[in-house]
């Protein structure tokens, strides 16, 4: 009896593992009503990019920052239209107020560690008054968004660096990019 329970229990979680890592269109769920792109992901969008640096040093430090860049261009002197919803009021939003007040953004998304936002915003901020165009630049409004990752992660050592944030703008790109556990997705 115990045996069976055991082997059902294995099935089980084999099943489980298997269908947790199909996508919500892979399962045959369709969201919205409008077909997705080629890739089934926000990069079917043309001139949007994303970048990711996952931080993985060692079985306590596994953290990260992804960058979601609209278009290829100046961001701050060529704002696209945006809007935020909050769907938890307890996950740390940086950057929300000018854009609910303007409808507008003028940085990449990040989205990093729950208390290394303050550090993609600072990295934000260097991005932005690097650009050439932005020499009078003198206020920024980067948009920062938080996981926590303090389960898998040593979230206390804020092991994401500035550099690393740079990292993930300079390599985000089009088309198909990596999902899952990869930047700031890497320790949630």
């Amino acid at each position: 009896m115990l045996k069976s329970f055991v082997l059902a229990l294995c099935l089980f979680s084999i099943t489980v593992c298997t269908v947790a890592q199909q996508r919500a269109r892979d399962a045959g769920i369709k969201i919205g009503v409008l077909p997705t792109g080629t890739a089934n992901a926000i990069t079917d969008v043309g001139g949007v990019r994303v970048g990711h640096t996952t931080v993985h040093r060692s079985d306590s430090i596994r953290t990260g920052v992804t960058a979601v860049l609209p278009h290829s261009g100046n961001l701050f002197q060529q704002k696209v239209p945006a809007a935020i919803f909050v769907g938890n009021g307890f996950g740390k939003l940086a950057g929300v107020t000018q854009v609910q007040e303007l409808g507008n953004m003028e940085s990449p998304v990040l989205l990093t560690n729950t208390l290394n936002v303050a550090t993609a915003i600072e990295a934000g901020v260097e991005h932005t008054l690097l650009q050439p165009g932005n020499e009078k630049v003198q206020s920024v409004n980067v948009v920062v968004g938080e996981t926590n990752d303090g389960y898998l992660n040593d979230i206390r050592g804020r092991h994401v660096k500035k550099e690393d944030v740079m990292q993930a703008i300079r390599n985000a790109k089009s088309g198909a990019v990596a999902e899952g556990a990869v930047g700031a997705g890497t320790g949630t």
